[in-house]
């Protein structure tokens, strides 16, 4: 049987019920209804069955931790959390944006809970990870937009597990001087921070955000530390152009970013923007062919490529491609 996996648990400090749309969206809720289409072969899943899974879903219940991988309701979750593998989403589970495509509830954050960053540490060295992943919703209601709260994170992690490498997802800090500072002085191994998708689209899609600072993040990462790999993805299938997706390409390697992920939008609810197309799996394959003509290190171009889908292996193959002078 196949199945579309949508599965979000709250923390165990919280009462184990799942907010209905209306709840977790409340800015959407006057927006017309956009019919979701049935999603091709090539993008469906099955549902997780392993035991393993149940072990990583209860580990982080056992945390009190939030995980992107329910959250924004991710189709790679079965086979992730089988191996062990969990992107954890600090500072709660609800964001201050509204962006037209992401299914993380929106809303008014609670305060941080200090104590978050110690039970990630404990959770990444229980699961025995090589490489984790730490994203988080945007907190704009905080003066440094979280960056601190993320050091504090990466450096609890080094104390607990030195040999695990540590990747950041982040938010993109508008307004927030100082805050990438804070955050890549604390050396991460990748700093990520996606563009979602072409400039053009920013206003329907991600209208709280800029285009050009997003890219001006990522072009002073790697001026703030040259080591630190950078990362960034978009999402296809939201209208956007060929040739747009080939000027985004040449705009990241113009910031020197490392690493390019392109993956199929999936639109998580009626009220969430449609699905213009689904791009069927060759042309993600060119895509991926031209992405590495233009210089990028690595390149990972699937209808399923999401920003921390085998982010361990794909460290790996970062590291690998950094020593030899080679582009994987």
């Amino acid at each position: 049987m196949r199945v579309e996996i949508d599965h979000r648990t709250r923390p165990a400090a919280e009462p184990q019920t799942v907010r209905t749309g209306a709840e977790r969206h409340p800015e959407k809720a006057n927006r017309p209804d956009n019919p979701i289409q049935r999603k091709p072969d090539w993008i469906r899943v099955k549902a997780p069955t392993h035991p393993i899974y149940k072990e990583t879903r209860d580990l982080m219940r056992e945390n009190r931790l939030v995980t992107v991988c329910e959250e924004a309701a991710c189709p790679n979750i079965g086979e992730c959390w089988s191996q062990r593998h969990a992107t954890m989403m600090i500072m709660g589970d609800t964001c201050t944006r509204a962006c037209a495509f992401c299914n993380v509830a929106t809303g008014i954050p609670r305060a941080l809970d200090a104590d978050e960053p110690r039970r990630v540490a404990d959770a990444v060295a229980k699961l025995g990870l090589r490489h984790v992943v730490i994203t988080s919703v945007d907190r704009d209601d905080l003066a440094d937009g979280g960056a601190r709260h993320f050091a504090q994170t990466i450096l609890a992690i080094r104390a607990a597990t030195p040999t695990t490498t540590i990747e950041v997802l982040t938010p993109d800090f508008l307004r927030k001087d100082g805050a990438m500072e804070v955050v890549v002085d604390a050396r991460p191994d990748v700093f990520n921070h996606n563009l979602e998708t072409v400039p053009a689209l920013y206003p329907s899609i991600r209208p709280g955000a800029r285009y050009y600072h997003s890219l001006r993040l990522l072009d002073r990462v790697k001026q703030r530390d040259h080591t630190v790999f950078t990362k960034s993805g978009i999402m296809v299938g939201l209208g956007e152009t060929r040739i747009e997706v080939l000027q985004v390409m040449d705009d990241l390697r113009s910031a020197d970013v490392d690493f390019l992920t392109i993956g199929q939008y999936l639109q998580p609810s009626v009220k969430h923007a449609a699905v213009d197309r689904f791009v069927p799996p060759d042309e993600f394959d060119s895509y991926a062919i031209t992405a590495r003509g233009k210089g990028f290190l690595l390149v990972s171009a699937t209808p399923l490529t999401r920003s921390s889908y085998h982010a361990d292996r794909d460290f790996a193959a970062l590291a690998e491609a950094r020593r030899s002078g080679a582009r994987a």
